[in-house]
């Protein structure tokens, strides 16, 4: 098998999933005037599809161990693909939010396998620059996500949206029949977990909606429950012989468990960022939503480049001082968004993104690349799974922490100059809370044994 070509073909899929979920964003005001939604119906868009892929990547990462990680992969491109396709017809808002949750399941599919591929084609030695190159492209995705995704729905539509990545999708699946020859099948013969699948389904649903409808009352039962279901599910599956997913790699793996502890905490703090950015360039000092999102652009551009560099990096010197230093550089950045004022220079704010998107491109890849080469390759898709987990989970705790903050200082209220100095204390509570998991998690990065061997 050519490396390089099938390296192209998990980086196109790579490509896929965070474009749409950045580019569609632009589009969703034409689609709310277009099919008469209301604010709630219209946030169910997003939160459909972000529910859909996380609960279900852990069970098709271990449905793949059992039929083959190349087919499930595939598939997950087919659904997708015919999924964004008929997104294009959709005429109520109803139908558009049950064929987004369909793309979610598609995009599991494809996360639960896409890392868990690359880890195989790829030896250890050259593990972490394909990683690096991989992560790049993702964020090449999000940074163009906003303009190509703004340009098709200003010309064409936001139906086109939709085609273009229905018929992108079909392109990339061709490329993985031809081009992934391996179908890596490691549990073959095993029984599949629906108990354990349930049961996990149920405790993330309610973990990530829960944090999602943060700060009013039924958000915390919500996330209780989902405690509860987890704590139940870690029970059944320690006594499971045959589980969904193996709970012992992370109570015997320090180095997993820490690193995938430490992915969680980075999301958590940086998911909300540019959301509270973009508020605040656009209401505090005025700026379009078109000079914004160029400002904005900045972190993904940095992030993109660094992570590349990194992930390369990571194939010569040890990925836990990367990793840890990224996560360092981040408190920095972070830290310094707390001091944020509606007057401080805009050379300041790019300063600032800039930092953090090195810091996050610092962390990354190298992090990916200890989750994966700390398991055994019969746990790839277990731990491809759980990195998109920790991604997903970490990003609507994130969103929690900025809506609670938000909800405190402001209310249901437009955000209106006479209201500034509320937001900015939001803005600011916010920031604190994230610098300070930041740092929590700079200490469980470091904590990772000094040199980590990576010949799995």
């Amino acid at each position: 098998m050519n490396k390089n070509s099938a390296l192209l073909v998990l980086c196109l899929a790579s490509f896929l999933v965070p474009f749409m979920g950045s580019a569609i964003n632009l589009s969703l005001p034409r689609i709310a005037e277009s099919l008469s939604l209301k604010a709630v119906s219209l946030s169910w868009i997003a939160t459909a599809y972000l529910i859909a892929t996380a609960v279900f990547q852990v069970p098709f990462a271990r449905l793949a161990d059992l039929v083959g990680r190349k087919k499930v992969f595939i598939a997950g491109i087919l659904l997708f693909a015919t999924a964004a396709l008929l997104c294009g017809f959709a005429r109520s808002g109803t139908v558009l939010i049950v064929l987004r949750a369909i793309s979610g399941l598609g995009c599991a599919m494809m996360f639960g396998t896409n890392m868990a591929i690359l880890t195989a084609i790829f030896p250890s030695n050259e593990r972490g620059k394909a990683i690096g190159i991989n992560s790049g492209v993702v964020y090449a995705a999000l940074a163009s996500g906003p303009f190509l995704g703004g340009l098709l729905t200003h010309y064409w539509g936001w139906q086109s949206l939709f085609f273009s990545m229905g018929i992108f999708g079909f392109l990339v699946a061709i490329g993985a029949f031809l081009f992934l020859k391996g179908e890596w099948i490691e549990s073959k013969g095993e029984r599949f977990d629906y108990t354990g699948s349930i049961i996990y389904a149920l405790g993330l649903f309610g973990l990530i909606y829960g944090f999602s409808e943060l700060p009013k009352t039924q958000a915390f039962i919500w996330i209780t429950g989902g405690i509860v279901a987890f704590l139940i599910f870690i029970g059944y599956e320690l006594n499971d012989k045959q589980p969904v997913f193996n709970i012992r790699i992370f109570s015997g793996n320090k180095v997993f468990g820490l690193s995938c502890l430490s992915a969680l905490i980075n999301y958590a703090c940086t998911s909300a960022t540019a959301f509270m950015l973009s508020l605040y360039l656009q209401y505090v000092r005025g700026f379009n939503a078109l000079y914004a999102g160029r400002i904005l652009i900045i972190q993904a551009i940095v992030q993109c480049i660094v992570s590349v560099f990194a992930g390369k990096l990571s194939d010569k010197t040890n990925p836990s001082f990367l990793a840890t230093s990224g996560m360092a550089v981040t408190s920095v950045g972070l830290i310094g968004l707390i001091f944020l004022t509606p007057d401080v220079s805009i050379a300041y704010v790019i300063a600032l993104i800039s930092l953090l998107g090195f810091g996050f491109g610092l962390f990354s890849s190298p992090n990916s690349t200890i989750i994966m080469s700390s398991v055994n390759k019969k746990y790839y898709g277990q731990a491809s799974a759980t990195i998109g987990t920790m991604r997903l989970t970490g990003q609507a705790f994130s969103m929690g922490i900025a809506m609670m903050a938000i909800s405190l200082y402001i209310g249901n209220r437009v955000i209106s100059s006479e209201l500034h100095p509320q937001f900015m204390q939001s803005f600011r509570i916010s920031f604190e809370i994230c610098a300070a998991l930041c740092l929590i998690g700079v200490y469980a990065s470091s904590f990772r044994v000094k040199r980590i061997n990576l010949t799995t």
